[in-house]
């Protein structure tokens, strides 16, 4: 590909310099607590998953009114709770009022090996 046939919006690496950045103080945290308070009030979603199974189209389009769909949750089996698209806690079904809510039982540690991916 010549000069004149290179997309535009793709940087020109042989342009590119290096940039060098000072080092921290010492004891100066990484991120500043009250900057952190801006994202309070974002909202993101939260899912609660009780189980999943796997269906044909032909078993999907056989579903109606009354059809069960047997999950691969034992009764009693802790249910995920998701938020934004990252499984973040364990808890069980209780009944609010005349709502369904989770009883989150444990709080899921992320571990080393996902600490640096994108979840």
């Amino acid at each position: 590909m010549n000069e004149q046939e290179k997309n535009p919006m793709e940087p020109n690496m042989d342009e590119a310099l290096p940039t060098e950045f000072g080092d921290l103080p010492e004891g100066s945290p990484a991120f500043d607590p009250a900057a952190l308070s801006t994202v309070f009030d974002l909202a993101v979603p939260v899912a609660i998953e009780l189980g999943r199974t796997r269906m044909s189209v032909q078993e999907v389009l056989a579903l109606g009114r009354g059809s069960v769909v047997e999950l691969d949750r034992l009764v009693g089996e802790p249910i995920d709770v998701y938020v934004a698209d990252r499984r973040f806690a364990e808890g069980e079904v209780v009944v609010v009022g005349e709502q369904f809510g989770v009883r989150i039982s444990r709080i899921i540690e992320k571990s080393p090996s996902t600490m640096g991916a994108a979840s």
